[in-house]
């Protein structure tokens, strides 16, 4: 398939049928999607609140008043956070309050305490004040009734604050999808084990785990699995008896041990549907989708399972979590030197960004050797794409970089 129609076919075959939902405490809430809108119980702030420390007055108390001309008002009493006031203001009088005290019954307005002076319980007050000056109305934040979150947001510090304004403890969200993730390959692996000749650390689990949460799902590590066809199998069943989606890694060319496509094809219907790209690198994916679960087999070397994660699978963990699924940032730079692409299959040029002249941004192709050189994930902050009627992209030609960092 070409990449655009490798991409059709997963957007539209992966599309999520239903989605599942949980209620978790909002301690919990933090980076998880809303499952329903949020609608106010209650006025926020449920009662006129001094938004100074002051005095609560009349406002029609106060004009008049100037530095050399005060006002004298009668004192009270005292009106404290977090109870009722038991004071009414009459005319003429006023009543001591903090920043947050519920306005007393007959004020409507509160004066600083740098424009009084209080000696005995007679206020002077130096600055008139309007009326509702200094208070915050009954439901100017939040109205009783008001829709303040909406279904498909993604909950921060500042929404799970405002639900526990509300006065919530738990909220509807969106399940986060478990993602399997295994690595195929006798060459490969555990990092913490001894490394015997003619083996490599398993580089894939890892980068796709940290993969798998950054798009918003849950990652489940499942280790690593031998070329065999056994064990393999076995693994496979696990991955999908224990979760929504699965990822795998290596196993997917044309040796004799790469028997994940066939493997995956065998587990149920209706099994694969994507057996190769043409593009590069990333060439030999494998998708499927086996009893409704996804199923992505991506290619050994570590970068090309990371861009393919990045191209088709993370926009698909994206909807099962509730998201949107967001198309990745994108800044322009000048071609920092000629780059070539692979003989009719839509290549992607791992690229490092530094500033050029007159400050402009410099796309740079990551030096590689090969699309398993471990160092192009470290190195690169993002990809150039040259389609497949496009031969080259020549050096200082402006391009767009698709970032894999976020910004630069």
């Amino acid at each position: 398939m070409t990449f655009d129609e490798a991409k059709k076919v997963v957007d539209e075959r992966l599309k999520p049928e239903t989605f599942v939902e949980e209620e978790v405490s909002l301690l919990d809430a933090y980076n998880r999607v809303l499952k329903e809108n949020v609608v106010s119980a209650l006025d926020i702030p449920p009662f006129n609140r001094s938004t100074v420390d002051g005095f609560a007055v009349k406002a029609k108390d106060t004009f008049g008043a100037e530095e050399n001309q005060p006002v004298t008002l009668k004192v009270r009493g005292v009106v404290n956070i977090g109870e009722l006031p038991k004071i009414r203001i009459m005319k003429g009088e006023a009543a001591e309050i903090v920043t947050g005290a519920p306005i007393p019954e007959g004020a409507d307005a509160v004066v600083m305490v740098e424009d009084t002076n209080i000696e005995a319980k007679e206020l002077r007050v130096y600055r008139a004040i309007t009326k509702e000056g200094n208070v915050m109305k009954k439901g100017s934040d939040i109205k009783k009734g008001e829709t303040v979150l909406k279904t498909g947001q993604v909950l921060g510090a500042s929404q799970i604050g405002v639900l526990a304004a509300l006065g919530l403890t738990k909220i509807k969200v969106f399940k986060v999808p478990v993602v399997a993730v295994l690595s195929t390959g006798g060459e490969v692996t555990e990092p913490g084990k001894e490394l015997p000749d003619g083996k490599i650390y398993d580089i894939n689990a890892y980068s796709l785990n940290t993969a798998v949460r950054e798009s918003g799902g849950k990652p489940l590590y499942l280790g690593v699995v031998p070329d065999d066809k056994v064990a393999l199998r076995k693994a496979l069943d696990r991955a999908l008896a224990s979760a929504d989606m699965i990822l795998t890694s290596g196993g997917v060319s044309v040796g004799p041990h790469d028997l994940t496509p066939q493997i995956v094809d065998s587990l149920g219907e209706p099994g694969v549907f994507v057996s190769g790209i043409a593009v590069k690198p990333g060439k030999p994916t494998t998708v499927a989708l086996v009893e409704r679960k996804p199923v992505f087999a991506l290619p050994g070397h570590p970068t090309s399972a990371l861009l393919i994660f990045h191209l088709l699978a993370r926009p698909v963990i994206q909807l099962m979590s509730g998201r949107t699924a967001t198309e990745a940032k994108t800044v322009k730079a000048l071609a920092g030197k000629r780059m070539f692409q692979a003989k009719g299959r839509r290549t992607f040029v791992m690229v490092k960004l530094k500033r050029g002249k007159s400050n402009a941004l410099v796309a740079e192709p990551v030096e590689t050797g090969a699309s398993g050189a471990i160092t192009t994930l470290a190195k690169a902050d993002g990809f150039v794409e040259i389609p497949e009627n496009q031969q080259f992209i020549d050096a200082d030609e402006e391009v767009d970089v698709v970032l894999l960092k976020g910004t630069v």
